[in-house]
């Protein structure tokens, strides 16, 4: 099995910055894309960033300019630095990946997604 595990949600002030992580572990061969999503209350998951296994990434309108994401392969992290934050980013962030587990013998291509991780932009 795999698992996803995210950190470093928590409350910061409107201009504000917070840095995300989340960390893949188990039975991983290879990951090709990771990013990052976010739902607020009373809406539907959005996606805010991904990246490539190559470095490629491509962000939402409502990232661009303040959020970077980036990614160490060797340690299966990815990361998500988030400046100049607003109320409206107000949000649990999940992390998803694309990873290709094995066993040993069978090889399986799965969706996974981290348990999310609570961020609140308030004064």
């Amino acid at each position: 099995q795999v698992q996803l595990v995210e950190s470093g949600g928590g409350l910061v002030q409107p201009g504000g910055s917070l840095r995300l992580s989340c960390a893949a572990s188990g039975s991983i061969f290879r990951i090709d894309t990771m990013g990052w999503y976010r739902q607020a209350p009373g809406k539907q998951r959005e996606l805010v960033a991904t990246i490539t296994s190559g470095g490629s990434t491509n962000y939402a309108d409502s990232a661009k300019g303040r959020f970077t994401i980036s990614r160490d392969n060797a340690k299966n992290t990815v990361y998500l630095q988030m400046n100049s934050l607003k109320p409206e980013d107000t949000a649990i962030y999940y992390c998803n990946a694309d990873i290709t587990k094995t066993n040993g013998i069978r090889f399986d291509r799965v969706g996974s997604w981290g348990q999310g991780t609570q961020v609140t932009v308030s004064s």
